[in-house]
C-alpha cells in the first residue's frame, strides 16, 4: 500500500506533458479584454483601489472554473452533457446565456483587436473593417482546419507577453510611478466606481461559462493525443494556465496604475486612441525600441482570444443541439452544421460591432457586466454538476475548494444584489 501510495505521487511528466494544452487556450482567451483592456482601466482611472477586486475574482471563480476539466476527464464526457442530465432548466439557463451573450463578447473581443491592427499596421481603416477582416481571417482558418497552427504558436505567444510584461512593471517600479500607496476609499464606491467595477470582475480572469469550452477542449485534447490524461495531470494544466492569467491581471493593473494614474490622462472612449495607450504603457517604460514587439504580442493575444472565441461559440452551439435535439444531428462530428454556425455567429456578431462598435468602452462594459450578474447562477449550476451522483467520488472537489465555492457564490451573488440596488436607488 505505501509503495503504490508512493508510486501514485510521482508526478508523470509525459503525461503532463501530453495533457497540456486546454488550460494554456484558456489562459491565452483570458489575456484579452479581462487584461489589456479592464485591468489597466482599473489601475489608470483608479489606482491600486482595485487591486483587491481583482484579487477575489480571482479566487473566487476558481473552483467554478476548474469544474470544466475536472467534470471532463471524471465522466468522459463535456458540461454540456451533464447540464441535461441535471434537468433542462440547467441545459435551458446555459442555452439562453450563451445565445443572448455570444454576439456581444465576440464583439467586443473582435473589436479590440480591430483598434490593433490599425497600431500594429497603421492602415487607419474603421474599426467595423478592420472587425470584417479579422473576422474573416478566422472563419477561414477555422473552416480550413488550420486552427492547429496559431494553437501551436500560443505558447510561444504567451511566454513573450508575460516576459515584456514582467519586465515593464519591473521598470515602471524602478522609475517611480503616479501612485505608489493603496487607497480602497472613497475612490470607487460612487455609482460610477461600482459600475466600472462590476464590469472588472465580469470577465476576470474570464467568464464562468468558459468552464464549458475547458471540457470541450479536454475532450478534444485527449482525441487529438490518444492520451486520456488523470485528473490531476489535467488539472495541472488548468492550474499553470490560471494561475498565470490572474498574474498578469495584477501586472496589468499596477502598469495603469504606475504609469497613468494622477497623470490627467484618461483612457480613450474610441478602440484606435485606446491602443495607442496601451502601447505607450510598454514603450514608455521599456524604451521605444519595444515598440514593435509590443504592437505584435498585444495583436497576436487579441487576435487569438479572437479566434479562440469564434471557435468556441459554434462548437459549444452546436453541442447544445446534440443535447437537446439529438434528432436534428447525428453525430458530434458534423461539419457543416460547425460551418453554418460559425457563419451565422459572426456575421450576426458583425451587426452587433455596426450598430455599437463606435462606443468601444460601452461595449466592453457591457459584455462583462452581462458576464459578471448571471456569474452566480452559472456557478451554482457548475457546482451542482461537479458534486452530482454520476461523478466519481474520488474525483469530486477537496472540502477546501466546497468551501471556496460556497464563499464564491455568496461573493458573487452580494455584488451582483448590490450592483442591482445602486442601479435601482441611483441608475
Amino acid at each position: 500500500m505505501g509503495k503504490q501510495g508512493k508510486k501514485s505521487a510521482n508526478i508523470n511528466w509525459q503525461g503532463v506533458k501530453q495533457s497540456l494544452g486546454p488550460g494554456l487556450l484558456m489562459a491565452a482567451a483570458a489575456i484579452g479584454v479581462s487584461h489589456l483592456v479592464q485591468s489597466t482601466r482599473a489601475g489608470a482611472t483608479y489606482g491600486f483601489a482595485m487591486i483587491w477586486a481583482v484579487a477575489l475574482a480571482n479566487i473566487f471563480k476558481y473552483p467554478f472554473l476548474e469544474y470544466g476539466p475536472r467534470y471532463a476527464i471524471a465522466t468522459g464526457e463535456s458540461m454540456i452533457e451533464g447540464y441535461k442530465r441535471l434537468g433542462n432548466w440547467a441545459i435551458g439557463i446555459f442555452a439562453v446565456f450563451t445565445i443572448g451573450t455570444m454576439f456581444i463578447i465576440q464583439a467586443a473581443v473582435t473589436v479590440v483587436s480591430a483598434s490593433l491592427a490599425v497600431e500594429l499596421t497603421g492602415i487607419a481603416l474603421s474599426p467595423l473593417s478592420w472587425s470584417i477582416i479579422l473576422l474573416a481571417i478566422c472563419v477561414t482558418l477555422l473552416m480550413s482546419g488550420q486552427y492547429s497552427v496559431l494553437d501551436g504558436a500560443i505558447k510561444l505567444i504567451m511566454v513573450v507577453l508575460a516576459v515584456s510584461t514582467v519586465i515593464a512593471v519591473g521598470a515602471a517600479l524602478l522609475k517611480g510611478g503616479q501612485q505608489t500607496t493603496v487607497n480602497f476609499y472613497p475612490d470607487i464606491w460612487d455609482f460610477a466606481g461600482l459600475s466600472f467595477l462590476i464590469a472588472l470582475m465580469g470577465w476576470m480572469p474570464i467568464p464562468i461559462d468558459a468552464a464549458a469550452w475547458h471540457s470541450l477542449w479536454s475532450l478534444e485534447r485527449e482525441k487529438q493525443t490518444q492520451y486520456k490524461p488523470k485528473l490531476r495531470e489535467s488539472l495541472l494544466d488548468f492550474n499553470i494556465g490560471y494561475i498565470g492569467a490572474a498574474f498578469l491581471a495584477l501586472c496589468f493593473l499596477m502598469l495603469g496604475a504606475l504609469v497613468m494614474f494622477g497623470s490627467g490622462e484618461e483612457y480613450a472612449s474610441s478602440g484606435a486612441a485606446f491602443s495607442a495607450q496601451l502601447i505607450s504603457l510598454f514603450t514608455d517604460n521599456l524604451g521605444n525600441w519595444s515598440y514593435p514587439i509590443i504592437t505584435i504580442c498585444a495583436f497576436t493575444t487579441m487576435f487569438s482570444t479572437t479566434l479562440t472565441v469564434t471557435d468556441a461559440y459554434p462548437r459549444v452551439c452546436r453541442r447544445i443541439l446534440n443535447v437537446t435535439r439529438p434528432d436534428l444531428l447525428e453525430s458530434d462530428d458534423n461539419l457543416p452544421v460547425y460551418r453554418f454556425l460559425l457563419i451565422t455567429i459572426s456575421l450576426l456578431s458583425v451587426g452587433v460591432l455596426y450598430f455599437l462598435g463606435e462606443y468601444f468602452t460601452l461595449l466592453i462594459d457591457l459584455a462583462t457586466t452581462i458576464s459578471f450578474l448571471v456569474a452566480p447562477i452559472l456557478a451554482y449550476i457548475n457546482y451542482r454538476l461537479v458534486m452530482a451522483d454520476h461523478v466519481p467520488k474520488s474525483c469530486r472537489p477537496a472540502p477546501w475548494l466546497r468551501w471556496l465555492s460556497w464563499g464564491g457564490l455568496i461573493f458573487l451573488t452580494g455584488f451582483a444584489l448590490l450592483y442591482l440596488y445602486w442601479q435601482i436607488q441611483f441608475g
